[in-house]
């Protein structure tokens, strides 16, 4: 671990109608003897929810998100970003890109905490963050969940289930994997996967192409082109035995993500591709505990600590 002077990262504040303030309040603590942290976002929602927890928390504003002068190590650093629009994906997005090119600019680790992508979903299109800092940087990125026992990439994320085999053909497929395998070589991710699995798409592999002819297509496309990778393999039976730096690769989100978060207690999502390192906690919004003090923290201090 490198010294907490020299350690740094923005922290994306995300959707306040949430835990997220909550969590991060119950981790300061413990991570300001670690690094430094500013917050991007609304100083005055925060002061608000930190009133209705009655937390005697206090905040220092930051006026130089760059070098980070005046930052006080006890107090909750933020960089205020003013609501400028009436509506509050709006206020979301800005928060968002300007947190993006904070982290461009300086290198520093971006953490996004959860927002209710329903929100920005009803009034533009939108999948997710990790596309969406893909489209404001102009590259292609993955979303990697890294976890404690074995980390997962879908090769599809938040879309329609029935849109998926739209997908699977052998050009996106050789694009994406391409792109998958250069990007877990760069230094700055720190990845060192012993194994990578390929997960079928049709149960059992598509039962000797009686279901359909996708796995078929697959197993060519992988065994021909990525000899590091190994398989396609059953998703049912997939994870019975799983080792230590084990990364799978799905064809849709909950595949490979409802194992990933049923046997991984630590986990966060790493976004690939990005020209800094972009990293989020593996759980969302959680409305329906706030203000409860109930939240779990590991994974956002799996985010900070890594």
């Amino acid at each position: 671990m490198k010294s907490s002077s020299k350690i740094k990262k923005y922290v994306f504040l995300g959707d306040t109608n949430s835990i997220n303030i909550e969590i991060i309040l119950k981790s300061h603590s413990f991570l300001k003897e670690k690094l430094q942290y500013l917050l991007v976002g609304n100083k005055f929602e925060l002061e608000e929810y930190i009133i209705k927890l009655k937390s005697k928390f206090q905040i220092n504003e930051i006026f130089d998100p760059i070098n980070f002068e005046n930052y006080i190590k006890n107090q909750i650093n933020i960089f205020n970003i003013e609501d400028i629009y009436r509506d509050k994906y709006k206020n979301l997005l800005n928060q968002l890109v300007l947190a993006n090119k904070l982290s461009c600019q300086t290198k520093y680790d971006l953490v996004t905490m959860p927002i209710n992508k329903s929100v920005i979903k009803k009034k533009l299109k939108f999948i997710g963050i990790t596309e969406y800092l893909g489209k404001l940087n102009n590259c292609e990125t993955t979303m990697l969940m890294y976890g404690e026992n074995f980390s997962v990439i879908p090769l599809t994320t938040h879309i329609n289930l029935k849109d998926v085999s739209r997908y699977l053909n052998k050009i996106e497929i050789k694009k994406k994997l391409n792109l998958i395998m250069n990007l877990l070589k760069l230094k700055r991710y720190n990845l060192n996967f012993k194994e990578i699995k390929f997960l079928c798409f049709n149960p059992h592999c598509g039962e000797n192409n009686t279901i359909g002819s996708e796995d078929k297509v697959l197993n060519h496309l992988i065994n021909k082109n990525f000899k590091k990778i190994l398989g396609p393999y059953p998703a049912d039976s997939a994870f019975n035995i799983y080792k230590k730096n084990t990364l799978y690769i799905s064809t849709y989100h909950d595949q490979a993500l409802i194992p990933y978060k049923i046997l991984n207690k630590k986990g966060f999502n790493l976004t690939l591709g990005l020209s800094y390192r972009r990293l989020s906690p593996a759980h969302g919004t959680a409305e329906d505990i706030k203000y409860k003090n109930k939240s779990d923290n590991s994974s956002y201090l799996a985010c900070m600590l890594s």
